[in-house]
């Protein structure tokens, strides 16, 4: 049996125990430095996103912002109230060419649109063989009652001459005398039978009613027309009528005699003329009034039935300030801008005179020339706001430019 080590008493191995278990559940120094260390990171890393975002807060308020904005700047003027009517140009005289008495076959159309024809000039043939001969029987009818009524007028008279020597009886006599009459009568009823038939002849051959020009051509030989169809029609150039209708508060305006300028919108054509007649009712469903304006066309060039505008100047030039019409807000006969003064922006409202093209005419004494107003970036803007001032370039002149730089207005409605 070998020598063993002596075991340690039970008190001392439970307290070596006790000391293993304690040490082995001590923490070690390194954590407690961890922790430290990383709430400090975190503690550093708030502190900076707190001062990175109070860096980025712009404290300026949007009411001390100076916004970016195109001017203009006002310039004097003349302007003239005026007013624009389209209208129709028309022929002097116009006809609808076709039978008015038969239905027949056409038989020939001898002319196209743009045919110049003399007053009086065939233009078309119907078919006549019907009414040729129901004319050639009422001329038979009408001879035969002419015969006997030239027989009975004979007889008449001779019995009136035995009447007088006691040779017939008064009733006899009275007697022939009716029937003779009578005859006549039946005379006089043929020979309008008659007249009737030959006006159903001369209905087969249309004729031109007055000296002008082809417009249209409705119907080809073959077709078959009744009382009323249109074949051609024919229109007279040389004098022609421009018609429209005005409001009935610019019932003085388009007074007989005012000068007016008209345009022919086909042609590109102007002329002046003088209202010829003005109707005196205005027409009871647009409540307008009608008025027309002669013009002389004698080489025939511009087109009826096309449109042409009528402008009346009223009244005489004033001076007026103009700006831009995309400057202002237009509401019925009022213009709301922007002036700026000292990089401030002032809202007003201005009276307007009127307008023409792209130009806005107002009042001098409520506008004055040379006032700064706001050209874009209005909408953005309100009373007293802080602007920084860009100066607009200068737009291209425009017709209606053109015209207001002339003098000549164009009236808006009011």
């Amino acid at each position: 049996m070998t020598e063993r080590e002596s075991p340690l008493p039970a008190v001392s191995r439970d307290h070596a125990l006790d000391e293993q278990a304690a040490v082995g559940s001590r923490p070690p120094k390194r954590i407690p430095i961890v922790i430290v260390g990383a709430t400090l990171a975190l503690a550093l890393l708030g502190a900076f996103m707190v001062w990175h975002a109070g860096h980025k807060v712009n404290h300026t308020t949007l009411a001390g912002v100076s916004r970016p904005v195109s001017v203009v700047e006002a310039k004097a003027g003349s302007y003239r109230d005026s007013r624009t009517y389209v209208g129709t140009i028309q022929p002097w005289i116009e006809a609808d060419i076709g039978p008015q008495y038969i239905s027949a076959y056409v038989q020939t159309v001898l002319v196209r649109p743009g045919d110049v024809v003399a007053e009086g000039a065939v233009v078309a043939t119907l078919d006549c063989s019907n009414p040729s001969a129901s004319s050639r029987a009422a001329a038979m009818q009408a001879r035969a009652v002419d015969a006997r009524h030239r027989a009975l007028a004979d007889e008449s008279v001779r019995v009136q001459s035995l009447l007088d020597g006691g040779f017939v009886a008064q009733n006899e006599s009275e007697q022939k005398s009716a029937q003779s009459e009578a005859e006549q009568a039946q005379l006089l009823e043929a020979n309008a039978k008659l007249s009737s038939a030959s006006l159903d002849v001369k209905d087969c051959i249309l004729r031109a009613p007055f000296a002008g020009e082809i417009s249209t051509r409705v119907v080809d030989p073959g077709a078959f027309v009744r009382p009323g169809t249109t074949i051609v029609s024919i229109v007279d150039r040389n004098v022609l009528r421009v018609t429209a209708d005005a409001p009935e508060k610019d019932f003085d305006v388009v007074s007989v005699g005012t000068t007016v300028a008209i345009t022919a919108l086909s042609t590109g054509s102007k002329v002046d003329a003088k209202i010829s007649r003005r109707a005196p009712k205005a027409d009871p469903a647009t409540r307008t009034i009608h008025f027309e304006v002669d013009v002389a066309d004698p080489n025939r060039t511009i087109p009826v039935g096309t449109t042409g505008t009528i402008n009346i100047d009223v009244g005489h030039p004033t001076s007026a300030t103009e700006i831009p019409v995309y400057a202002a807000t237009v509401i019925e006969d009022k213009a709301a801008l922007f002036v700026v003064d000292r990089g401030i922006a002032h809202k007003r409202d201005v009276e307007i005179l009127g307008e023409v093209g792209g130009t806005l005419f107002l009042r001098p004494e409520q506008l004055p020339v040379g006032t700064v107003v706001v050209s874009e970036g209005q909408a953005l803007l309100e009373n007293n706001d802080h602007v920084e001032a860009k100066e607009d370039a200068p737009a291209p002149a425009t017709a209606g430019q053109s015209a207001a730089a002339r003098g000549a207005g164009n009236a808006r409605p009011r």
